[in-house]
């Protein structure tokens, strides 16, 4: 049996190559490494089953004729979907499950942000001075988490150590581990209603272009902060702004934007009450290696016509 060809299309193809040998499937592939910024042969083009790539110059895949699977290195499937030339015959699968640990840490980080004194005591280092400060304990607020993918599941999770409350809105309002109550997309003002913290962690699709809109940061309280770890547009910005400027929420954490980097002249960088996060909220100083082994693992699953980890829904958008 010939080898599958498989072209890694990666800057550091190293990671890559030693989970494959670790899962002990080299001898079944034929592993073509190329950095990013180099062209693949045609022959390479023309013979590659799999691909492994963060993006590609558009039309690529069209020079791909035997192509069946792409492994996307983002956990987003967007960029991908919106390509003309990706195929109905190509299994479309993402990086799902990397930010598990990285991302719940850093949102479960950001509201310490706002609970503790923290931010206050660095402003006054500066000026020498010695002001105490009382926070406001995390335990028996109520967080509401949309989107209880992966990433929300285990943000529940860890919350919950925490004693928070955590209710949920998710487009299937089942029964979810740790997770108090959970809400329908169009209950979800009355999820807002309740929350202390509002985290956003949904995919970006058409129907959650502007979920967080002006009616739905009306239904959150006063003092209750955003939080947006998904997409720049699942948020009308104008209403955000405008919901901030008016104080009728207590602040927002963004970590997204429609435009990244954020430009300088956008009103959000100076907006009272935002923190702009240059899109870290997943960001993980060993990701290839995490994104290696779901590689090798799928890869196991290909050569042996198992399911795949990850594959996208086109219908639904990711």
């Amino acid at each position: 049996m010939n080898a599958c060809q498989v072209l890694a299309w990666v800057d550091d193809a190293r990671p890559y190559e030693e989970a494959i040998e670790r899962r002990g499937i080299a001898g079944r592939v034929q592993l073509h490494a190329l950095p990013r910024g180099q062209q693949p042969a045609p022959e390479l083009l023309d013979g590659a089953k799999v691909l492994l790539a963060w993006d590609a110059p558009a039309g690529l895949l069209v020079r791909m004729p035997s192509l069946r699977w792409l492994q996307a290195q983002t956990v987003g499937a967007e960029s991908w979907l919106a390509r003309s030339d990706l195929r109905n015959d190509i299994v479309l699968t993402v990086a799902r499950g990397v930010h598990r640990v990285q991302m719940p840490e850093t949102i479960l980080g950001a509201l310490f942000w706002i609970t503790k004194p923290f931010r206050h005591a660095m402003a006054d280092q500066v000026q020498a001075r010695w002001t105490r400060r009382m926070g406001e304990p995390l335990a028996e607020k109520t967080l509401c988490i949309v989107g209880l993918g992966t990433i929300g599941i285990e943000l529940a999770r860890k919350a919950q150590a925490l004693e928070l409350r955590v209710i949920g809105v998710s487009r299937r309002p089942v029964a979810v581990p740790h997770v108090d109550m959970v809400y329908a997309a169009a209950e979800a003002e009355q999820a807002f209603n309740q929350a202390d913290f509002v985290v956003l962690l949904i995919p970006q699709t058409a129907e959650n272009e502007n979920f967080m809109n002006a009616a739905r940061l009306a239904a959150m309280k006063p003092d209750a902060w955003l939080l947006n770890f998904a997409r720049g547009t699942a948020v009308d910005d104008c209403a955000l702004i405008a919901a901030l400027n008016a104080k009728a929420i207590g602040g927002a954490i963004l970590d997204v934007f429609r435009e990244e980097p954020l430009p300088e002249h956008n009103p959000l960088w100076r907006t009272p009450g935002v923190l702009v996060l240059p899109h870290v909220g997943g960001l993980h100083p060993r990701r290839d290696e995490l994104v290696a082994e779901l590689f090798a693992a799928n890869l196991e699953h290909w050569l042996d016509g198992e399911p795949l980890q990850g594959t996208v829904d086109r219908a639904r958008g990711y």
